[in-house]
């Protein structure tokens, strides 16, 4: 591959721009070191490439600076533009190219999520968005925490579906069932049939579909009503009721309310945008969806704001269902491919879908509304950075750091007299926990057992095993070097800029004793935090900083501190319970690791398995009627 880029070797460039044909499909720009610089599709694959080294064709600055670092252009062609869109969208969640508009996944706002892959599909609140089963289904994420958490629970109200993630009773339903709340799930006295279709009239809910579902269920009513049947007429005439209190006082001032549409607009600063949907159904507001990508730095010029509402459009609407899709789109800013997104949402939905930048009248009026509420997330949001950024600054100052520590790394220790010691690293990014990047160990130090513990020998055993692999080495000779130098440059990617270690002068020493013997003391700046009186402790200094326990940089430990006290806690009640349960099973012949999972998976407490006969114990996998006796024998001598 060239080293030279293409808009200055233009002989080479044409001849590239020759091959790329005139179908739908990808194209991909890389710069020398075969990097993706940035994924984009068109409707014609030439003719879009081909502006972008136009010199009459105007670009932004942050386009023309990619532009200025390509030497190579890679091509997919498809049969269909809806195949260009949806391979974008898959390779730009793949690469993240970075002058492509990354949405952020900060786990701010959360979705509901429904498990079609299950039996009996759950229903529940989550701001994790896993992707891992194609049948699972999340709606969102939403923006208003407590409408939504009102929303469901007057859901759970109405129809009758699971209440308890886990049943209460081994053998019967518990009380929700006798209160007609829930179908008995548990004990399956109600088919997979019949329970998802339950939960498919819920999921209309969250679709935006209630007046649709109003609908069907007021003809099923006096369907009901007609048969004499009127215990259940009744019960649908309470869910009717329950759901029209959904949109009251939702409505939305249109002069159609017959149209489903969605409005979109944003607020952004030098480097966040923060971007609203709406979704409006039938006149009401069922829904308000937001969404964060980052603006690129002022030397790389602005992202174009329509570009920014297309990535937030394809990527919402390619996993929503058809039903979902509404027929007419209102834009703050025209979209770049807005006729290719309008064709692909039209082929999905089986009917035109259109997209709008209104002017004036109402529209218009209801994009500006779209375009305050997110001017006031942002704002919230700059508030939250500011804050951050105050502790951060005060952080460094106290512990003179050369620069801000972004990321922050706080370690604790848990056990009982040294039983079941777990430690735990949780890891704050500006001034916020990364939940993603947290750690739990086990500690593997043999002579740390029940009645002997050790705090310092288990923070030196957990900040050796964290670093270990970054150990540096001998200065690298001739040609290895850059290879050598490459790899431990990937490994410092995750390095923390501050560790902080929750305890005193003794758990200190303990922890710069290892990164001394790494070679990593300089390396790795470490602070302590000591729980009395909120004293900060560095390495080879006698006396604890002065500093008050109120000033920002401060507040900011005792926050990495005390979720590092609750994460290893929990993890250590975790490890505790399990052995409780595995120390009575271990004490049965012939039942090993494997068996015992099993067993508390399928009956999911020791108090079940004490309970049950030999026959239920012998449906569990893995279990005969042989090993059945054997452990109905030791709970029944």
């Amino acid at each position: 591959m060239s080293s030279k880029p293409l808009i200055q070797d233009p002989e080479p460039l044409e001849s590239r721009l020759k091959e790329i044909p005139l179908e739908p499909g990808v194209y991909l720009m890389r710069d020398h070191s075969a990097s993706i610089l940035y994924i984009g599709k068109s409707r014609k694959l030439r003719t879009r490439v081909r502006s972008y080294f136009r010199y009459s064709q105007p670009l932004s600055p942050r386009i023309a600076m990619m532009v200025g670092r390509v030497t190579d252009i890679e091509f997919i062609v498809t049969d269909t533009e809806a195949e260009a869109l949806a391979l974008e969208a898959n390779l730009i969640k793949q690469h993240q190219p970075y002058y492509n508009v990354l949405l952020k996944d900060d786990k701010k706002y959360p979705y509901v999520a429904i498990t079609w892959s299950e039996d009996y599909p759950r229903i529940f609140i989550t701001r994790k968005r896993r992707m891992g089963n194609k049948h699972d289904k999340y709606y969102g994420p939403y923006v208003d925490v407590k409408l939504l958490r009102n929303t469901l629970a007057l859901v759970k109200q109405v129809f009758p579906i699971r209440q308890r993630p886990k049943p209460l009773f081994k053998d019967r339903p518990c009380l929700n069932y006798d209160l007609g709340r829930c179908p008995g799930v548990c004990q399956k006295l109600i088919t997979p049939e019949q329970y998802r279709q339950t939960i498919q009239e819920i999921a209309m809910v969250f679709q935006g579909r209630t007046g649709e579902l109003i609908e069907m269920l007021t003809a099923n009513m006096e369907q009901a009503a007609e048969s004499l049947n009127f215990e259940l007429a009744a019960r649908i005439r309470d869910q009717i009721t329950g759901l029209k209190s959904l949109s009251t006082d939702q409505k939305v001032a249109l002069p159609d309310d017959t149209v489903s549409r969605d409005a979109i607009a944003l607020a952004a600063d030098a480097k966040h945008a923060c971007i609203q949907l709406f979704q409006i159904r039938a006149g009401h507001l069922v829904g308000r969806l937001g969404f964060f990508a980052d603006v690129a730095p002022q030397g790389n010029g602005p992202i174009e704001l329509g570009a920014i509402l297309q990535r937030v459009l394809e990527e919402h609407y390619q996993t929503a269902d058809a039903v979902e899709i509404p027929t007419e789109i209102l834009v703050q800013h025209p979209l770049p491919d807005g006729e290719m997104l309008a064709d692909y949402l039209s082929l999905r939905k089986g009917r035109n879908v259109t997209i709008l930048t209104p002017q004036r009248q109402t529209k218009a009026e209801l994009i500006e509304m779209v375009k305050r509420n997110a001017n006031y997330e942002l704002e919230r949001t700059q508030r939250l950075v500011d804050r951050n950024t105050k502790a951060m600054e005060d952080l460094a100052n106290i512990l003179d750091l050369p620069d801000l520590p972004r990321r922050i790394e706080g370690y604790d220790i848990s056990h009982i007299q040294g039983s079941n010691a777990v430690a735990s690293q949780v890891v704050f990014h500006d001034g916020t926990s990364a939940k993603q990047h947290y750690r739990h160990y086990k500690i593997k130090n043999p002579n740390i057992t029940v009645g002997h513990s050790d705090d310092f020998a288990s923070l030196a055993e957990v900040i050796r095993r964290r670093f270990r692999k970054s150990q540096l080495e001998p200065e690298p000779a001739d040609s290895i070097s850059s290879t050598i130098n490459n790899q431990h440059s990937t490994l410092r990617k995750d390095w923390p800029d501050l560790v902080m270690i929750d305890g005193g002068k003794g758990q200190l020493s303990a922890v710069v004793a290892v990164l001394q013997e790494l070679n990593l003391q300089e390396e790795v700046p470490v602070v302590s935090l000591a729980k009395q009186y909120e004293e900060l402790f560095l390495p080879g200094e006698p006396f604890p900083l002065a500093t008050d326990p109120e000033q920002p940089g401060v507040q900011l430990l005792r926050r990495v501190r005390d979720e590092a006290h609750r994460f290893a806690v929990n993890f250590h009640r975790k490890q505790r319970t399990t052995q409780l349960h595995r120390s009575r099973l271990d004490e049965i012949p012939g039942l090993g690791f494997q068996r015992q999972k099993q067993l508390l998976a399928h009956f999911n407490s020791i108090d079940y398995i004490r309970n049950a006969s030999v026959k239920q114990l012998a449906e569990v996998p893995g279990i005969g009627l042989r090993l059945s006796k054997e452990i109905y024998h030791y709970f029944h001598p």
